[in-house]
């Protein structure tokens, strides 16, 4: 499903534990690290997308996650032409992506890089949020850099609403009146 502009439908996921860092995996047989991502099938939507991306790639369910934020317009990026496949040249030009940031509520055991018959990883780490983009293919880094910056406040408000008993919003109070 590719729109009138040649851009596929895809979500990106930017998965982080409980001290902000991130999930990287290892593209199969290849020394490239990227977030997970998948296209949005026909009638899906873009959630709906995310968590069979998140099932597919890293194995885990939607109680593994928490979504704290996502992105509100799509991110693009143009694959060259040589990245593309032949039956794709004529009118496709890259990928359109909705973007989550997810809080893993699991446990680090619970990832399972071989829930599918065809796993895109062979390893994964986690990362700080603000690592270098050097490992990740150059066409896709621009709109990793904005998918990070739009979801970062997202860590801070989580933060905040984890460290406020019982989860209620915390008042400032002037103890001098």
């Amino acid at each position: 499903m590719i729109d009138k502009d040649g851009y596929r439908p895809n979500v990106g996921i930017i998965l982080c534990n409980a001290r902000n860092e991130v999930f990287w995996g290892k593209r199969v047989r290849q020394h490239a690290w990227q977030f997970p991502q998948g296209g949005i099938d026909h009638g899906e939507s873009p959630e709906q997308a995310m968590y069979r991306e998140l099932m597919e790639e890293v194995g885990l369910a939607p109680e593994h996650v928490r979504i704290l934020g996502r992105t509100q317009n799509w991110l693009r990026y143009d694959v060259p032409r040589h990245w593309s496949r032949r039956d794709c040249r004529g009118h496709y030009r890259g990928q359109k992506q909705i973007w989550f940031l997810l809080r893993l509520t699991g446990r680090d055991c619970d990832v399972c890089l071989r829930a599918s018959t065809h796993p895109e990883f062979d390893a994964w780490r986690w990362n700080s949020y603000w690592v270098a983009m050097d490992t990740v293919v150059e066409f896709k880094r621009d709109v990793y850099r904005a998918a990070l910056s739009e979801l970062a406040h997202y860590l801070d408000r989580d933060h905040e609403r984890r460290h406020t008993p019982h989860g209620e919003v915390g008042l400032l109070v002037d103890a001098s009146k």
